[in-house]
């Protein structure tokens, strides 16, 4: 079995390879963030990815059966998205996208 955390670090690879991207914490979960902000993580029990988008992209994603709510002690967050963790041996490119795309979201605004 794939251990979630350290497939996400791998998949983070290249982008930490950039100036703007560090590793950091959120909410206890290890995470990327860029200027500062968040925009992706992992939850480190369930593996799960957590990604940063646009409320409207959160949906499609949830209505597409890709997602789920991101609500942790109840309280969703609009423009979060778990994406569940599945079968990691064909999440890469999946994966790589969703984080070029939360990086390009919280870089605008």
């Amino acid at each position: 079995m794939v251990d979630a955390l350290d497939y996400f670090w791998r998949v983070a690879e290249p982008f930490l390879a950039e100036s703007d991207i560090e590793k950091g914490t959120m909410m206890g979960y290890p995470c990327l963030r860029t200027g500062g902000l968040f925009f992706a993580s992992v939850h480190p029990e369930s593996g799960d990815l957590i990604i940063k988008l646009s409320s409207k992209r959160v949906q499609d994603l949830i209505a597409q059966g890709i997602g789920k709510e991101f609500a942790p002690n109840g309280r969703t967050f609009r423009e979060w998205v778990v994406i569940p963790r599945g079968d990691l041996t064909h999440a890469k490119e999946l994966w790589s996208e969703l984080l070029a795309e939360a990086r390009r979201f919280v870089k605008r605004e």
